[in-house]
């Protein structure tokens, strides 16, 4: 199971927010690239990346940001926040992003991101936001009439290389992982599942650990203000 150290960014910092909210962001860091650095040195080879200001603009708004992180993390970099044409997916990925992460384009141009998966293997993946069941789509801010299960299977045969399942209510709250909705959902479709949101320290990780089709685990605020070990994580994971 991979361990993803999660870099939010807002304004050029690394920030978290607590459930999605732009108002509720604590700053952790100025130096994105350095954090990604200290990532690296603790043994993080794959970094989850979020540009927050694009996820709500529609485009990229701290693109120099993520291309410093790139350059410096010497492992993979799955990027998401914004990303809702081919041409802003391919840009990234012509720029050394492992993968893309869609999720508001999921919902509303399925045909476009099933098409960028067909031509990209393995380097595209779904966001699954939810909220109280429901996806939650442009920075959260909105929720849809679609369940979260129903949005996973539209995309079973698309060739997609995980789902990114987030239970909104819980993220940066250090509430813990909502196993029971991740785990359900990895054993209703086919595609490896991504856990995120909530992660309060290592028990979480230890619950997600051996769970069929869990592919990684998304971890941020618990890192940075100690609640977790990322090397512990790591080893634990490995």
């Amino acid at each position: 199971m991979t361990i993803y150290p999660a870099i939010d960014l807002k304004g050029g910092q690394v920030v978290r927010l607590a459930e999605g909210d732009m108002a509720r962001a604590t700053v952790y860091a100025d130096d994105p690239a350095g954090q990604a650095g200290r990532f690296a040195a603790a043994g993080a080879t794959a970094l989850h990346v979020v540009d927050l200001d694009g996820a709500f603009a529609g485009e990229s708004r701290n693109g120099a940001a993520v291309r410093a992180i790139v350059e410096a993390f010497p492992g993979r970099v799955q990027v998401g926040g914004g990303i809702r044409s081919a041409a802003q997916a391919e840009a990234w990925l012509d720029a050394g992003v492992w993968r893309v992460v869609m999720g508001t384009a999921a919902l509303e141009e399925p045909a476009l991101v099933r098409a960028l998966a067909g031509q990209h293997k393995g380097r595209v993946v779904v966001a699954v936001d939810a909220r109280d069941g429901m996806v939650a789509v442009r920075g959260w801010a909105e929720k849809s009439s679609v369940t979260a299960v129903d949005l996973a299977r539209r995309f079973e045969d698309a060739g997609v290389a995980a789902l990114l399942f987030t239970d909104v209510g819980r993220d940066g709250m250090l509430k813990g992982v909502n196993i029971e909705a991740t785990v359900a959902l990895a054993g209703t479709v086919g595609i490896p599942v991504i856990a995120s949101g909530g992660v309060a320290g290592i028990e979480d990780i230890r619950a997600l650990c051996g769970q069929p089709n869990i592919e990684g685990v998304i971890t941020g605020r618990a890192i940075y203000d100690g609640r977790l070990d990322l090397g512990d994580a790591l080893a634990l994971a490995s």
